[in-house]
C-alpha cells in the first residue's frame, strides 16, 4: 500500500489536486493499492494554522510515500512577513525533504508547433528535461537581509554552493541524460561567478563517471 499526501495549496492548486484525485481514484479501481490523505501548505495554511508549513503537514509529508502538491501564494498574503508568506513554506518542504532535484520537462506535440513563436523548424520535436538545483543557492544562502545604511535601506543574499551539493544534482543529469539523448549542457555564469566556477569544475569532474554522456557548457 502507497500512501500519499494531497497539498491543495492556494489558487490553482485545489482546481488542479482535485483532477489529480480522479486520476488517483481511477487507479485505485484498476487495483492500484494506495491511499491518500490531504494536508495544508502555503496561504491555506496561514489562513487555519496562522504559519505556511504546519508541524503536522510535514510530518505526514516524512511519512508518506509521496507528495502531490498543487501550488501556493496569491495577492492576499504580497504584505505578509517574508516567514508567514505561502512561500516561504514551499521552500521549507523542500529543504526539509531534501528535494534538491526540480526535473522539468519541456516538449512540443506536433499538433503545437504551429501555435509556438519559433520557427517551426526550430521547436519541431522539441524535447528537453531541465534539471533544476532546489534547495541550495541563493534562495537559502545565509547571510541574508535588509539594513540601514546612512538612513537609505540595503539588501542582500549570499549565493553559496558545496562541491556535494553540486555534485547530486549532477549526476540525475546524467543519469537522466543515460535514459534519454545521451547528452547534458550545464547552464552557469563561470565567465563572471566564483559559485559557477566551482559549478563547471565539479559538473567536469563527474561526467569522467559518464564517458557515454556528451557534456557541454552555456552561459
Amino acid at each position: 500500500m502507497k500512501k500519499i499526501l494531497l497539498l491543495p495549496g492556494d489558487g490553482i492548486g485545489p482546481e488542479v489536486v482535485a483532477e489529480v484525485e480522479k486520476v488517483l481514484a481511477a487507479l485505485r479501481d484498476g487495483g492500484l493499492a494506495l491511499e491518500t490523505e490531504r494536508g495544508l501548505i502555503g496561504g491555506a495554511a496561514y489562513d487555519i494554522e496562522g504559519k505556511p508549513l504546519p508541524d503536522a503537514t510535514l510530518a505526514a509529508a516524512r511519512e508518506c510515500d509521496a507528495v502531490l502538491l498543487g501550488a501556493v501564494g496569491g495577492p492576499a498574503y504580497d504584505a505578509l512577513d517574508w516567514a508567514l508568506r505561502p512561500e516561504a513554506g514551499l521552500l521549507a518542504i523542500r529543504k526539509a525533504l531534501k528535494l534538491f532535484a526540480n526535473l522539468r520537462p519541456a516538449r512540443v506535440f506536433p499538433e503545437l508547433v504551429a501555435a509556438s513563436s519559433l520557427k517551426p523548424e526550430i521547436v519541431a520535436d522539441l524535447d528537453l528535461l531541465i534539471v533544476r538545483e532546489l534547495i541550495g543557492g541563493i534562495y537559502f544562502g545565509e547571510p541574508r537581509g535588509v539594513y540601514d545604511d546612512n538612513g537609505r535601506r540595503k539588501a542582500f543574499n549570499t549565493m553559496a554552493y558545496a562541491e556535494g551539493e553540486i555534485e547530486r544534482v549532477a549526476r540525475v543529469a546524467f543519469d537522466a541524460a543515460r535514459r534519454r539523448s545521451g547528452r547534458v549542457c550545464s547552464v552557469d555564469k563561470a565567465n563572471v561567478l566564483e559559485v559557477s566556477r566551482l559549478w563547471r569544475e565539479t559538473v567536469i569532474a563527474v561526467a569522467r563517471d559518464y564517458a557515454d554522456v556528451e557534456l557541454t557548457h552555456l552561459y
